[in-house]
Order: structure tokens, then C-alpha cells, then sequence
């Protein structure tokens, strides 16, 4: 089994947040990286899969300050040597699909091909609308789930992932769907023989036919597609086309079970072919103690950043593992049994909780959960 880590770049303990303007403290970030450093050797040294981080901007409370993936993503494969990057997820409303695409392939070799990454719609109004790519677009949650702008944002979404996909594939293409266009224009301006003689898509009179990115990626035929924390079938059905993998943060085990039905009789429609038990990712916030009672202790700012975070964007409390290493093997041999997962995520309190405090809860579960699971 596969185990990964995932963070939310969070940038003060719990006191320091609720001062106030966390996220403008240079101290705090400076503090922030080098913990985030410090976890992933631990993860890297100790055959942990995969850490994965979350793409959110204009965090002056600094709850989230993960910014720019491209950059997050840097950091992590420079600390270390083996973990793959997880970069989950693009926020397709922000972004211009070649660029993502370019990008991805550029990190695949720059992290030795241990890059894995996942597109997703938005949920974060205010950094959203400032950052958006067109107009019309808006980031998408309970308060208009459902409606026309939902709608809008899940067709953009879907070709967006459309486009970046074919770009990572194919070594020149053309597209033409309802939101983009490529190539834009079919015409150089000017006579450049280079385009025409050495590359491909363009012919000699300079009309452009096709548009390709450079580099490919090192990884065949990408790196592995990851589908931000789903709680919905129709999502599991939308990467169900591309064998991506979605993340599923739940205990509720009948739902889970009809996920992972839905999607393994979807996919083979779409040429997929994935083993039994590898449709989805499981897993939830971990917090690991030598006793049940120590880890629930030190869970309570964990819980406290839920209820004033991510609860407040609509997002219920995900699946708890937290408690000492035979409560958390209890809990991840029942959903294994039902579900047969091949990889499993543990969201970790980074930035709540020391980098002191983290490592000794993965020191457990690497010592203590893992070996049961190997």
C-alpha cells in the first residue's frame, strides 16, 4: 500500500492565528518552510509514497498560504530525493491550460519524475474572482450549488482538463470547444524558417496548424492525474475517463463502496483499465499517539482550524484517524477489506502542530500502522 501525506501550508500554531494577519509575518513562513522541509525528509527517509499540497493564493490570515504550485512543488523535490510531489490541485478558473500543461511536464523532469498532480474547479471566492481567467467564471460552493455559474464552471473545468491532458500527450494538436481555441491564430506574422523546417504545425507559408508544449513529460504518458477531495459520484465518474484517481476522505463505507463500483463500470468505457481497488484513493486526518486520549488531546486545534477554516466553505469533517497505531490499523483494515485501496492519505495538522509534534505521529504510524499494511 501506498501511503502519502497531504498539507495545507499553513503558517502558525493556533494562538498565532488567532492574532491575527499570520500570514504577513515573514518569521511565520520562513518557520513554515523549513517545517515542511523537515516532514518531507522524515517522509522521503522513511518510504512514506507522496506529499501532496493544495494551490490557494491571498491567504493574509495564513491558513492556506500553499500559493503557487509550481513553486510548493519545487521546494519539496529539492528537500528530498524519493518522495513524489502530489500537487493536487490546479484551479482550472485561475489558469491558462497550456501554461498548466508546460508547467507540469517542466516539473516532471525537474523533480526526476516524481511529480503526480490534480485539477481542480475553485471554491475560494475571494482569491478566485481577483485571479480568474475570464469574466463570466466564479468559484463554486454551497451557496450556488446547482445553478447556472455551477454549471458554467464544471464545463470550463472539464475542458480545461480536457486540453491539458491532450497538450501532455500529444506532441502537436489542435482543440476547439466551447471556452478555447487552439492554435488562436492561424497565421505567423512574419517568416521564421525554423518553426516551418525543424518543428512541426507549421507550414511554410507560416500557417499555423497545430501547437504543441515543450518539454514532454518525463513520465509516460504523464504524471499521475489525482482528483482533489471528492465527495460526489459525478466526480468519480468525470475521472473515471482518464483514470485519474480520485482522493475520498470518508468513513462512510457505503458510499465509498459505490464509488469505486461506479467508477471501475465506468472506466473501461473509456479504455481505462485500472486493477480492483485502485479506482480511488482513501484516507483522512491523521493524528497519531502512543493512547487514544493523547491523540484526541491534540487533535482539539486541529478541530478548532476545521470549524473556523473549512467548515465555512461548506466542508464537513473528513474521516478522523486519529488515535494511538492499533485504532488507526483498526480503521484502515476495515476500509481496506471493503474497498481494497491501493493508497492512502493522511492530511496532516502542518503548521498547527510543530514539525516536532508531526514527526513523532508519522514516526508511529511508520513504525507501528505501516509494516501491517506492507
Amino acid at each position: 500500500m501506498k501511503f502519502d501525506l497531504f498539507m495545507y501550508c499553513t503558517m502558525g500554531r493556533r494562538d498565532e492565528l488567532q492574532s491575527g494577519l499570520a500570514g504577513l509575518n515573514n518569521d511565520y513562513y520562513q518557520r513554515m518552510l523549513s517545517e515542511i522541509r523537515e516532514i518531507a525528509q522524515f517522509a522521503d527517509q522513511n518510504n512514506w509514497y507522496g506529499i501532496g499540497h493544495p494551490e490557494h493564493h491571498l491567504q493574509v490570515e495564513g491558513f492556506e498560504a500553499s500559493n503557487d504550485l509550481g513553486l510548493m512543488a519545487s521546494w519539496i523535490a529539492n528537500a528530498t530525493e524519493r518522495l513524489r510531489v502530489i500537487s493536487c490541485g490546479y484551479v482550472s478558473t485561475t489558469h491558462n491550460p497550456l501554461r498548466v500543461a508546460e508547467q507540469i511536464a517542466t516539473l516532471d523532469h525537474m523533480t526526476g519524475g516524481r511529480l503526480g498532480f490534480g485539477i481542480v474547479r475553485g471554491y475560494q471566492h475571494r482569491w478566485v474572482e481577483q485571479l480568474k481567467i475570464r469574466p463570466e467564471l466564479a468559484a463554486v460552493g454551497h451557496w450556488n450549488k446547482d445553478t447556472e455559474i455551477d454549471g458554467l464552471n464544471r464545463r470550463f473545468f472539464e475542458e480545461f482538463v480536457e486540453v491539458v491532458l491532450l497538450a501532455l500527450t500529444s506532441q502537436t494538436f489542435s482543440y476547439e470547444g466551447e471556452f478555447w481555441k487552439f492554435p488562436n491564430d492561424n497565421k505567423n506574422p512574419h517568416l521564421h524558417t525554423v518553426y516551418s523546417e525543424y518543428g512541426a504545425g507549421v507550414e511554410a507559408d507560416m500557417t499555423i496548424n497545430e501547437i504543441g508544449i515543450a518539454p514532454r513529460p518525463l513520465q509516460t504518458p504523464h504524471p499521475p492525474l489525482y482528483g482533489g477531495f471528492t465527495m460526489s459520484m459525478s466526480t468519480a465518474l468525470f475521472w473515471s475517463q482518464y483514470g485519474g484517481t480520485p482522493i475520498v476522505l470518508s468513513d462512510k463505507l457505503d458510499f465509498c463502496e459505490a464509488l469505486w463500483k461506479t467508477y471501475r463500470e465506468e472506466a473501461p468505457k473509456h479504455g481505462i483499465d485500472k486493477p480492483r481497488g485502485h479506482e480511488a484513493a482513501w484516507g483522512g486526518i491523521a493524528v497519531c499517539a502512543e493512547t487514544d486520549a493523547e491523540a484526541e488531546a491534540q487533535f482539539e486545534d486541529m478541530a478548532w482550524f476545521w470549524e473556523k477554516w473549512a467548515k465555512q466553505f461548506g466542508q464537513g469533517m473528513p474521516l478522523k484517524l486519529v488515535g494511538s497505531p492499533d485504532t488507526i490499523s483498526a480503521q484502515i483494515d476495515e476500509a481496506h477489506k471493503a474497498l481494497g485501496f491501493d493508497e492512502i492519505f493522511f492530511l496532516i495538522p502542518q503548521g498547527i502542530h510543530s514539525s516536532d509534534q508531526i514527526i513523532s505521529s508519522l514516526d508511529l504510524i511508520t513504525t507501528k500502522v505501516m509494516p501491517r499494511f506492507n
